[in-house]
């Protein structure tokens, strides 16, 4: 059943809203995956905190031109599914990359960071940046570094002391 011109307008105001919301956005397409796939896909992303829309192509053209972004969506194939996370830069990017190598039929059309739209390349490219998650762990890790290492030089002067004392007690015994 076709949609009426005001679900269309709903459509249009959610996608519009998500957009300027969310701290990244990736279109791909979804068209000719199976339904328990495009589920299994949905998990994903519902276990990452990510928001997946699908749309036509024509309300994701007038959702972007209301966002303030001029973007040709005519050049996509297939249908549009949108990803929109709130809270990381990276994470749509990095599962929609990493199913996209296990199903070839999904193929990013590009993606909306930080108020601008990037295209498919970019979104690759984002795709292989460390999880906010990591960066934070290795952010961490870089700050306890100087801290272990002066804990290991003292232990190593009371280690040797332990060592000295020990020596002098078994020349004296």
């Amino acid at each position: 059943m076709a949609k009426t011109r005001v679900q269309k307008e709903e459509s249009i105001s959610k996608i519009v809203t998500s957009i300027n919301e969310a701290k990244a956005v990736v279109f791909a397409n979804y068209q000719g995956l199976t339904v328990s796939k495009m589920e299994e896909l949905r998990g994903k992303c519902r276990e990452a905190g990510i928001t997946c829309v699908a749309s036509k192509k024509t309300l994701v053209k007038r959702a972007l031109h209301d966002a303030g972004m001029d973007v040709d969506t005519k050049a996509y194939k297939g249908g549009v599914v949108a990803f929109f996370c709130a809270e990381d830069e990276v994470s749509p990017a990095k599962i929609v990359a990493e199913f996209a190598k296990e199903n070839d039929i999904v193929t990013i059309f590009g993606g909306v960071l930080e108020g601008q739209y990037i295209d498919d390349v970019k979104v690759k490219e984002l795709s292989s940046l460390p999880s906010k998650e990591q960066l934070l762990a290795q952010l961490v890790g870089s700050l306890n570094a100087p801290i272990s290492g002066f804990v290991h030089v003292l232990a190593g002067n009371l280690r040797g002391l332990v060592t000295v004392l020990d020596a002098i007690k078994k020349q004296k015994a």
